[in-house]
């Protein structure tokens, strides 16, 4: 199997697990937003070497999307979740 085999199908893969992580809508909901990185990378590495600038152009905008995902779930969530604590401890 060829990279030009294998991308598509790592790509469907990744996407797939990712929706379905987010669609659980729990603590680990956010991780889908990792896998669907993970998606526009193999997806992004496909177009480029396909010649298709359309998909390159989507996937370039859906990685932009992935990276709001992570920072809104994993990251200012986490931040939010801590000052949450901090000031609980605070109020003791």
């Amino acid at each position: 199997m060829t990279w030009g085999d294998a991308l598509p199908w790592l790509g469907s893969v990744t996407g797939v697990l990712g929706a379905l992580l987010l669609a659980l809508n729990n603590r680990a909901s956010g991780y889908g937003f990792v896998l669907f990185l993970a998606s526009n990378v193999f997806w992004l590495a496909f177009g480029l070497m396909s010649g298709l600038t359309s998909m390159v152009v989507m996937q370039s905008v859906f990685t932009v999307t992935s990276l709001i995902g992570i920072y809104r779930w994993l990251i200012a969530a986490k931040a939010a979740t801590f000052a949450c604590e901090t000031s609980l401890e605070g109020a003791r």
